[in-house]
């Protein structure tokens, strides 16, 4: 029996793209107009800079950061989307969400020269996916999921040095939040199944 069109690979990169052409957009329209949309980043306990945790995922400082964030993440978000089993949307919101309200809460915010220091990209998503992908691969207990831990594992593992406290402009509180935020995703999700008789 064919895979309902919703988890189809053509649906999950379908529902992926619209996302990074949003990103592609925001960062485009700044170059053409010299804007600047940073001030919509995570102002770290600031309650204006709050309106970060739904938007700094979407805003990049440079062509640079864009594109070392977009590719890893479009492959992470057509994985997540296309198995049922990691229930995507939610997964994608608690991350988003938790992985912002950690940034908020214990970023730095403030630069070496006293500015203020707002956290910008999709890194956080990118931290969380990796870490939700590879939990649920052994916590959902199917062949599939434990074969796309291993990939995600194998391919991004190595970026898990980017939760570990550090100075300059990378922000690693952002980074550490969306790790968490995705091992939780992962736990709430699939942990419950562990216990159950």
């Amino acid at each position: 029996m064919p895979a309902p069109r919703k988890y189809t690979f053509a649906h999950a990169v379908e529902v992926s793209s619209p996302l990074i052409a949003v990103m592609s957009l925001i960062k485009l329209t700044e170059l053409l107009l010299g804007l600047s949309f940073a001030g919509f980043g995570i102002l770290p306990r600031d309650p204006q800079g709050a309106i970060g945790i739904f938007t700094a995922p979407l805003l990049h400082g440079s062509l640079a950061h864009l594109f070392a964030n977009v590719g890893p993440l479009f492959v992470l978000l057509v994985l997540l989307f296309w198995d049922r089993t990691y229930h995507p949307v939610r997964t994608l919101t608690m991350i988003w969400l938790a992985g912002g309200v950690g940034t908020w809460l214990i970023g730095r915010n403030q630069a070496p020269d006293g500015s203020p220091t707002p956290h910008i990209g999709a890194s956080s998503l990118i931290f969380g996916l990796v870490a939700y992908l590879v939990l649920a691969g052994f916590l959902a207990r199917r062949w599939r999921t434990f074969f796309v831990a291993l990939l995600v594992f194998l391919v991004f593992g190595g970026i898990y040095v980017g939760v570990l406290p550090q100075d300059g402009p990378i922000s690693w509180e952002g980074h550490l939040s969306g790790a968490v935020a995705g091992v939780v995703a992962a736990v709430n999700n699939h942990g419950q199944k562990r216990g159950r008789r």
